[in-house]
């Protein structure tokens, strides 16, 4: 029997200038992400779209989103594969094609470089993306797809 999980936030707009959203230009596009007993993430607009650039933005939390599913799946496989992993990063990049008001992702790709206790556990650790990315319950949740380039060494 499948079983659900939910999860809850909270999003709030804290960019009203004092006229609200009078004018496209009026407002400011910066929020706070919070949920009970975290830290908060300020949020905003990508730049691109009139943001604040030293706030997180949606599209970059997308993709975080989806380089953190990955890491924590490819993990999880390493322990049930027996291989040790001592390091892990990712270098992940998305491509957003917009069109007129609106727009959709159109990639995600994901560089993971990982580090593991044994040289002889490269090839296999190299080989544990495809089942951990299978395995990802956010890349599963999208319609764009998520490429894999990993780079393993001991």
């Amino acid at each position: 029997m499948p079983s659900e999980h939910s999860f809850a936030l909270s999003v709030e707009w804290v960019g009203n200038r004092g006229s609200g959203t009078s004018g496209y230009r009026e407002y400011g596009r910066q929020g706070i992400v919070s949920a009970p007993s975290k830290q908060p993430i300020e949020a905003s607009a990508a730049r691109v779209f009139h943001g604040d650039a030293d706030r997180w933005n949606p599209e970059e939390l997308l993709i975080a989103a989806l380089a953190e599913c990955h890491m924590l799946s490819y993990l999880h496989t390493a322990v049930r594969a027996g291989v040790t992993v001592v390091a892990y990063r990712d270098d992940a990049t998305g491509t957003m094609a917009q069109q007129g008001n609106g727009g959709r992702f159109t990639e995600v790709t994901l560089r993971p470089q990982v580090v593991v206790a044994d040289e002889a556990q490269i090839e296999l650790a190299q080989a544990l993306h495809a089942e951990a990315s299978a395995d990802c319950f956010i890349a599963a949740s999208v319609n764009f797809p998520v490429h894999h380039e990993p780079v393993t060494s001991a």
